[in-house]
């Protein structure tokens, strides 16, 4: 346990170091005693904050979430409220003077009330607001607040580490998953497309005379005896489209800001066109593509299918896999150890500093009180995937690699477009969502879709744009905590002084320098795939789910 001076301690103790050594220098006893009961002052002060605030964690100083569940579901953009609850055990109050939570960077966290007093044998009830910007799974990892001893002169950071997951969905799907679903919706058909054909249905289509294999409850008696041969009743069945959804999820496409960059906006549009078709019956596939094929779900109809895609967006592009991610072994090493000492009993004092196996198996034990159940990314070894594992779990932040991977996008559409051709039953509508390709990938995407056309599916393309990640406001990169910075340490502790930066003046340049940039390269590559005989499809700039419109003639310059 760590403590902190308060300001005003500081300055006694300035002032009193400062009485010390004019005393010394004025050879005045009176002086020197008096700068000296300062210090001894300031001294005593700090034993008894150490004193109390000891009893008060000895007597049960402890934070519990309401409720019995440990993750909350909400749709993107959102703001929902998590109650919690301060309970001190002491028979003296504790006074704080700041309440922070330790929660995922994804996450907008504002707690009520900031500062306060827990009464003795009490409890103090805490609303937490989180607003979720970004799909995904991510993590309120505790809270922490600063305690202010008898004295008022010293403060102590305390962490209380109770993990509590939010599992943050496209907005499309939070309403779609909460309609009933029933009725004469299961009666519609599963696959081809829409037209009326003979089958299972509530519409009559014909009479005609019985054949070998009809059911007996489909006779006509009246009609049969009207005719004196034996009828049978025909019913029209609707049938409805199979459709492809391909998502492409590379790491490029999170640039920009949280909840405005290209990926944000092209998982809403995947979404929103998911939830139109399910609703009408449709059978749904999905398929995501990075670096290669990441996930591919069969065409589906119904609410499960619809909870199958909804958890795929929500995972399926995430960064926490070696390839994806910006973090090397042991950076992650270093964010699970931050992360898992408060929670371990032990306080990990017996894992020795770079003994990353131990580290390790310890993580896999502690994944029992992760609000999330994640499956292990991809590493480079098996310490490694356990220790991805143990972040994507807790909800931790994983960012994305520099580098691009756009090299390899190319290769993993043409193979989901030709593995979408191979299978059947075969589709009806093929809709990508992905930055066009360039001139040197279209032979090869010509051919898969010209295999996907020749089964008489439509192909349309939207293309993700970067209008809404280069609106401002931007981020300032000299305000951006380092890397290393410990999401565990105590609020009060100023960051270094930010380098004076032209930011402000020099945004909304560079801004506009990509802006034209991506404009350019964009007109470009949508003519190649108009050459390829591709229906465009724009999605609108809006921060409401995005709903496809039918493309103009020519691109915008």
């Amino acid at each position: 346990m760590q403590l902190y001076p308060t300001r005003t301690a500081a300055h006694l103790a300035i002032a009193g170091v400062v009485m010390v050594g004019v005393g010394v220098a004025a050879r005045e006893p009176a002086i020197v005693a008096w700068g000296g009961a300062i210090l001894l002052a300031v001294a005593i002060a700090r034993a008894v904050t150490l004193v109390s605030v000891s009893r008060i964690r000895a007597a049960g100083f402890e934070m519990l979430w309401s409720g019995p569940k440990r993750i909350v579901r909400t749709a993107r953009g959102t703001t929902i409220e998590i109650e919690a609850e301060v309970r001190n055990r002491d028979t003296l109050a504790a006074r704080y003077v700041k309440l922070r939570a330790i929660a995922s960077s994804q996450l907008d966290v504002k707690i009520e009330p900031a500062a306060g007093e827990v009464p003795a044998a009490g409890r103090l009830k805490v609303i937490v607001k989180v607003k979720a910007p970004r799909v995904g799974h991510h993590g309120v990892h505790g809270l922490a607040l600063e305690v202010h001893g008898a004295s008022g002169l010293f403060e102590v950071p305390l962490t209380f580490a109770n993990p509590y997951g939010v599992e943050v969905l496209p907005r499309p799907f939070a309403t779609y998953l909460m309609q009933p679903r029933g009725g004469r919706s299961h009666l519609v058909a599963a696959s081809g497309k829409p037209g009326r054909q003979r089958g299972e249905g509530s519409d009559l289509r014909e009479l005609r005379e019985h054949q070998p294999g009809d059911p007996f409850r489909r006779i006509a008696w009246k009609a049969s005896a009207r005719r004196g041969t034996l009828l049978v009743r025909d019913f029209e069945r609707e049938e409805r489209d199979v459709v492809w959804l391909v998502l492409e999820a590379s790491v490029d496409q999170w640039a920009g800001p949280l909840g405005r960059a290209p990926l944000d906006l092209a998982i809403d549009e995947i979404a929103s066109l998911a939830t139109r078709h399910l609703s009408r019956g449709d059978r749904v596939g999905l398929i995501i593509v990075a670096a290669g094929l990441r996930i591919a779900i069969p065409p589906d109809q119904g609410p499960a299918q619809a909870s199958k895609i909804a958890h795929a967006l929500t995972v399926g592009c995430a960064t926490y896999d070696a390839e994806r991610s910006d973090l090397d072994e042991s950076d992650v090493a270093v964010r699970v150890l931050e992360h898992l000492r408060p929670l371990d009993p032990r306080g990990l004092s017996d894992v020795r500093r770079g003994d990353l196996d131990r580290l390790a198996a310890r993580a896999d034990a502690m994944r029992a009180r992760a609000p999330f159940s994640a499956q292990a990314p991809q590493g480079r070894s098996l310490r490694d995937r356990t220790l991805r594992r143990y972040l994507a779990s807790f909800g931790i932040d994983s960012p994305p690699k520099i580098e691009s991977d756009r090299r390899d996008v190319g290769v993993a559409l043409v193979e989901a477009l030709l593995h979408i051709a191979r299978i059947k039953p075969r589709s009806s509508l093929v809709h990508v969502v992905s930055a066009p390709p360039d001139e040197r990938q279209a032979q090869s995407l010509g051919e898969a879709v010209r295999r996907v056309k020749s089964t008489g599916a439509a192909l349309t393309w939207s293309s993700p744009s970067v209008e809404l990640a280069l609106a401002p406001p931007w981020d300032d990169p000299m305000k951006l905590p380092p890397d290393d910075e410990d999401p565990f340490a105590p609020a009060h502790v100023a960051p270094p002084p930010a380098a004076p930066s032209r930011w402000d003046e020099l945004a909304p340049i560079a801004a506009a320098a990509v802006r034209v940039r991506a404009r350019v390269s964009l007109s470009r590559r949508e003519a190649v795939l108009r050459k390829l005989g591709i229906k465009l499809v724009r999605l609108r700039h809006a921060t409401n789910p995005v709903t496809p419109v039918a493309a103009p003639e020519k691109a915008p310059g």
